[in-house]
């Protein structure tokens, strides 16, 4: 069992960063008037925020970082790990965590990674900065998180096209000799990665001259093989069913009475999906802070979205008890039992071109 506590290390600060342009799901062209309501009113989204073409996650994330270790008042020297997770890297090659160390003015000593993961990537990059800074004694860390995920589906695709926004995230970490750390649930189901795939452009499936071809499957979808699939019904069973068992199994672990958490910070799906789970959970639905009905499901993003958007007054002021859980493709899903103290949160941030 894949269950874990992390000592030392404490979450010191949270920044996001989205694009400029709203995208209005009331203003859909994909979409008829009557399709419009059914859809926000199941998956709770009514606008999310898009990436343009010269728009990477990475300038998202960069964007993040930046203003947050000016407001935490950190050098860069002192930086000595850099995660980034994402499954919109820059390039095939190299790393971005590499790129972003350099535009970040790390140190070159800095240890720098990618890790390719979606909704479950937070919790992951979490789990793997803070094994590595703790078994290192490193002093400070960030991990940087998000998607631009409105690239890699089909704008006319009515199953992934209302859903998905973009964001970037940073999250700085600290070695604290003695600090209780994070606790984390972390699992995985290969044998469910057709829920959600791309299936062509890696190297078990090229591109080839079928790849950009668009296929009608019926029901609103139109796509090619370079474009995101999403099979709902086999993802909501998932979630539902692994989701609400991991979070009981962390509350179990750092023996703690789910009222006494402050904040359940659940992956942003959707909100029938969501709701199903505080359901099964009996949460407050005070515990429960949502993001989705202004910037959609933004895969990896979502936790520390959330966090900035809902949560930024409580997180500059206040001690806090909050559980994180994302879960998606891979299959994959995670849970995180953690504690804040008047950490640093600036406002959203809206991406500007250099």
């Amino acid at each position: 069992m894949a269950l874990f506590t992390v000592p030392h290390i404490e979450v010191k600060g949270v920044s996001a960063c989205v694009p400029p342009t709203v995208d209005r799901n009331r203003e859909s062209r994909i979409l008829s008037d009557e399709e419009k309501e059914k859809l926000i009113a199941s998956i709770g989204v009514e606008e999310k925020r898009v990436a343009d073409v010269a728009t990477c996650t990475s300038d998202l994330c960069c964007t993040a970082a930046e203003r947050l270790l000016a407001e935490l008042g950190w050098r860069r020297d002192d930086i000595e790990i850099l995660i980034f997770v994402s499954q919109s890297p820059d390039y095939i090659l190299p790393a971005t965590a590499c790129i972003l160390q350099d535009r970040l003015g790390l140190s070159q000593e800095c240890y720098a990674a990618d890790i390719s993961l979606g909704c479950s990537g937070w919790v992951y990059g979490l789990s793997t900065i803070a094994s590595i800074m703790s078994a290192g004694k490193m002093k400070k860390g960030l991990l940087l998180v998000g998607d631009t995920t409105t690239k890699l589906g089909s704008s006319k695709d009515k199953t992934y096209e209302p859903l998905f926004g973009d964001a970037g995230t940073a999250t700085a970490l600290s070695y604290y000799e003695g600090y209780r750390g994070l606790t984390f649930h972390t699992a995985t189901d290969g044998s469910g990665k057709d829920a959600i795939i791309i299936p062509d452009g890696g190297y078990r499936n090229m591109v080839n001259s079928k790849s950009l071809s668009l296929e009608n499957s019926g029901g609103g979808i139109l796509r090619n093989r370079l474009h995101c699939r999403l099979e709902g019904m086999d993802v909501f069973s998932f979630a539902i069913t692994k989701a609400p068992k991991s979070v009981r199994k962390v509350l179990e672990s750092v023996d703690i009475e789910k009222e006494a958490v402050d904040y359940y910070l659940f992956h942003q799906a959707n909100l029938m999906l969501n709701e199903t789970i505080v359901k099964k959970l009996k949460l407050d639905p005070e515990q429960v802070p949502y993001s989705i009905r202004e910037f959609g499901n933004t895969s990896s993003a979502t936790i520390p979205l959330t966090m900035v958007t809902e949560l930024k007054e409580s997180l500059r002021t206040r001690h806090l008890k909050m559980i994180g859980c994302g879960f998606g493709v891979g299959l994959s899903w995670a849970t995180v039992y953690f504690e804040t103290e008047n950490i640093v949160c600036p406002d959203l941030i809206e991406y500007k071109h250099e």
